[in-house]
């Protein structure tokens, strides 16, 4: 019974973990998309710039804000928008090339999840002194287990036809399955949860019977009142004993 019992276990949790090893299948296959802005017409030399590492300019500050969403929680396969600040201080007029992000994982950002799309601009510019707002709009893949992960925004700017970039935003977003309250992970618990409590229910159910059984099994001993062979008796007719045995009878 508890052999079935186990066996039935862990193919569920075979059929839980299912999902995430389409995870790691489709992480494999996610590249870094780039779409156009309604902004304007994107440039061919866009692609020199997505991706690459740059220094950021001095002069310029970038701030990021989640719209409606201050817990930062973003279901798998939607759209999520965040707002991405721009402020120069400087003397010469920036231009937004594009904005670009990543989702890692939370205790090792060398361990890419997800290289998310990439917004192009352009005809969009920020002159000296002056504060202006870009939209994000990204999407995590569907198949992304849910959980807390590490979000890496940078945008991608020009400024006298050299190339810089400042990240807006390195902090934790909460991903969510889509259209449910119970995720993946939560039935996960729930489910080895009760699985451990009724395999130590059938173990102490166990216990009680080879007790029960050991108390059955045990011999009775019977304790009564000795009787006396006339055998005896009359063998010890005539010794002291017999004697010594007779004057107490007298005196009770």
């Amino acid at each position: 019974m508890t052999i079935k019992i186990l066996r039935v276990f862990f193919i569920g949790l075979l059929l839980l973990q299912f999902p995430l090893f389409q995870v790691v299948r489709c992480q494999s296959e996610i590249e870094a998309d780039v779409e156009g802005s309604e902004l304007g017409i994107v440039r061919e030399d866009v692609q020199d710039f997505v991706g690459g590492n740059f220094k950021p300019a001095p002069g310029v500050e970038t701030i990021c804000l989640f719209p409606k969403n201050s817990a930062k929680v973003v279901p798998a396969g939607e759209k999520t928008e965040l707002l991405v600040g721009m402020e120069n201080v400087g003397e010469s007029p920036l231009n937004i090339i594009a904005i670009e992000a990543s989702v890692h994982l939370p205790f090792d950002h060398r361990m890419l999840v997800q290289n998310l799309t990439a917004q192009v601009f352009d005809n969009a510019s920020v002159p000296p002194s002056t504060q202006a707002t870009f939209p994000y709009i990204f999407a995590v893949s569907k198949f992304l287990q849910p959980g807390t992960f590490d979000l890496v925004g940078t945008v991608v700017y020009e400024i006298n036809q050299s190339p810089y970039q400042s990240t807006f935003y390195n902090g934790t977003i909460e991903v969510v399955e889509a259209g449910g309250f119970v995720s993946v992970e939560s039935v996960f618990l729930v489910t080895l949860g009760i699985s451990l409590l009724v395999l130590l229910g059938l173990w102490i159910h166990g216990q009680f019977k080879r007790i029960s059984q050991k108390t059955k099994a045990a011999p009775k001993v019977e304790v009564g009142t000795g009787t006396t062979d006339a055998s005896m008796d009359e063998w010890l007719q005539g010794t002291a004993y017999n004697q010594s045995s007779s004057k107490s009878k007298k005196k009770k």
